[in-house]
């Protein structure tokens, strides 16, 4: 059975959509960086280890990494799931989970890497928008797009609307793709990343339009 742990920082309704879809893995811990983040609270309500590791009591980036990554190591974790996780992990971490991190972007990756994406396709007037779930490499937002949940603006929108039908998009496609992840539909290979023991060449798109 594959070990995820969890890492967050804020409200954690990701983590819950993961919690309440009963994987065939198992959340064996959610690490926090921020000791008030409500994603501890949810996490305690399903009987999972929880652990906070402050970043403010390490000097530097790589210290607070090592500590991360020692706990991972003491939970023996297989798939490390970025939920809301507000951090930017050192390049020594990333390479160290490589192929066994994952995250999501709320934009139709490769637009709109970084902060403010809602506001951001509003402004550029696009049609569509969504969410990408894509493996963690060193370079921000870059790596492989596993799956990505697609939307039409409406005129209607704005950037806290939008902001929260995609969040309803996050939390359908995040735990099918952890699942897949789990049973080995998706796999992470020295050929690159396979779907159904093909090579995957785009991500697999979940529309709600």
């Amino acid at each position: 059975m594959i070990k995820i742990a969890v890492l967050v920082s804020g409200s954690g309704s990701n983590l819950q959509a993961l919690i309440n879809a009963k994987l065939s893995g198992k959340i064996v811990g959610v690490i926090s960086n921020k000791p008030e983040a409500y994603a501890l609270e949810r996490a305690k309500q399903a009987n999972i280890q929880t652990m906070v590791i402050a970043h403010q009591q390490y000097p530097h980036r790589e210290a607070f990494d090592d500590a991360m990554h020692q706990q991972l190591l003491d939970w023996d974790v297989d798939l490390v799931v970025l939920a809301g996780f507000m951090r930017i992990l050192s390049a020594k971490f990333v390479q160290a989970w490589e192929g066994k991190m994952i995250n999501i972007h709320p934009s139709l990756l490769p637009n709109y890497k970084g902060m403010h994406t809602h506001q951001r396709v509003l402004n550029t007037g696009d049609v569509y928008h969504g969410c990408t779930i894509h493996y963690v490499t060193a370079e921000l937002d870059a790596g492989q797009a596993l799956a990505q949940g697609v939307l039409q603006v409406a005129q209607h929108d704005h950037a806290t609307s939008l902001a929260q039908r995609v969040h309803t998009l996050e939390h359908m496609i995040y735990p099918q793709v952890v699942e897949w992840i789990c049973t080995g539909t998706i796999q992470h290979t020295a050929l690159g990343v396979l779907y159904r023991d093909q090579i995957m060449q785009k991500p697999i798109q979940f529309c709600k339009l």
